[in-house]
């Protein structure tokens, strides 16, 4: 067993003072004020249930169906190689910056050019599955600031660099003191379509963390760009947007504006949920399909040996899901009853997948870790064919395919 070497507490600066407040009014405002949290998080899982009542076990029926799919069309070629361990990667114009677990070095690069860096996030401690973790970009005006999850010697932040004539500014704070430590400890950011930045945060090796309100782990979080608590938020005053993951790796969008996530099980099911605001999932209570009301069920679930969930894509009515532990790339359609069916691609040819995203020329591109015992690291591209909805389910079929539909009864 792993240490659970982390802040327990997840109290740390900015969240600190957004969470539970800091005024100087005492314990007991504070203790009052976690209880109407807890008991705002827990009825707004009951209103959740009531208004997607039939919906959560088969989610992918309320949002509807796409009129086709994608699917990868070729061989994977590689695009970059000699990577150490990379986690993340976000496009910036014509290049791409990737993320290295590792280190903490950010490199960039474009099609046809070799790797440079572009600078070192600093006080980045790697250990356990932590490290130089998520990216994100967010571009104003004529600014582009490149957003960074990572872990620290007492837990995880998330801090942002303006990025100018290929080289990093310096690091301004957005959340600090997140949880961490020697495992479970998330790391994934996007910004949505919302504007606000999303961020998973693992349970951290305690798994009752999960289903506590007050605490940020076990949760996927919704903030301003600068780390605010949005005034939409499902509870006031709370950065929690769902809780009850046990150590959420993946975030995409549909093109309905749904958020999706992937998470990793314990020794059950990996899952593929969609996320309602306020929504608990169950963890550590239920793994998987429990079928229990006051929980969600995930739309689609693997066993953990063939999964391990780690990035997540949309693309063209199309989920793609980055297999760590199953090492193998994932595609998961939806037909037109609302049922999600999935695939397997290249199952170890490339090693541990560990993220996936649509690439500057079109493709899809994906990061590889390598295998267990020989870390490394590589980006491959492969071009995606589009389908009609008939025959997404027939390339389903043709193809390798795995995984457990939620909706099975």
């Amino acid at each position: 067993m792993e240490s659970r070497d982390f802040d327990r507490r997840a109290s740390a600066g900015h969240m600190r003072d957004e969470v539970l407040g800091t005024d100087g009014r005492g314990v007991a405002i504070a203790v009052v004020r976690a209880s109407m949290i807890a008991l705002a998080f827990t009825m707004l899982g009951s209103i959740s249930l009531l208004i997607s009542s039939g919906v959560h076990a088969q989610s992918s029926r309320s949002v509807g169906s796409p009129t086709s799919c994608v699917m990868p069309a070729a061989t994977p070629i590689e695009i970059a190689s000699g990577l150490n361990i990379p986690w993340s990667a976000v496009r910036v114009g014509s290049e791409v910056l990737v993320s290295q677990r590792g280190t903490g070095e950010i490199v960039a690069f474009r099609l046809g050019e070799t790797l440079r860096s572009v600078g070192t996030v600093p006080d980045v401690v790697a250990r356990g599955d932590g490290g130089m973790l998520g990216l994100a970009v967010l571009t104003e005006g004529t600014n582009v600031w490149l957003y960074a999850y990572h872990s620290t010697i007492s837990g995880n932040r998330i801090v942002r660099m303006a990025y100018s004539e290929g080289a990093l500014g310096e690091v301004q704070p957005v959340l600090d003191g997140l949880p961490g430590g020697r495992g479970h400890n998330g790391g994934r950011i996007e910004f949505g379509p919302d504007g606000m930045l999303y961020a998973t945060v693992g349970e951290t090796r305690n798994p009752n963390l999960s289903q506590d309100p007050n605490s940020l782990a076990g949760k996927i979080l919704r903030m301003t760009p600068t780390g605010g608590v949005p005034t939409d938020n499902p509870v006031r005053g709370s950065l929690v947007y769902s809780l009850g993951h046990r150590n959420s790796q993946g975030l995409a969008w549909d093109d309905r504006g749904q958020l999706w996530a992937t998470d990793f099980g314990d020794d059950g099911w990996d899952e593929l949920n969609r996320v309602e605001p306020g929504g608990n999932y169950g963890w550590p209570v239920i793994e998987g399909r429990g079928g229990n009301p006051a929980y969600i069920d995930p739309v689609m679930q693997w066993h953990t040996q063939e999964m391990g969930p780690s990035g997540l894509a949309y693309v063209d009515g199309t989920f793609f899901v980055a297999g760590l532990t199953g090492q193998r790339l994932w595609s998961v359609t939806i037909d037109a009853a609302g049922n999600p069916e999935a695939t397997a691609h290249y199952a170890g040819e490339f090693g541990r997948v560990r993220h996936v995203f649509e690439g500057s020329d079109g493709n899809l591109w994906f990061l590889t870790n390598g295998r267990r015992g020989d870390p490394g690291g590589q980006v491959l591209s492969v071009p995606l064919g589009s389908l009609a909805a008939p025959e997404c389910s027939r390339a389903s079929a043709a193809g390798g395919r795995g995984g457990v539909p939620a909706t099975v009864p």
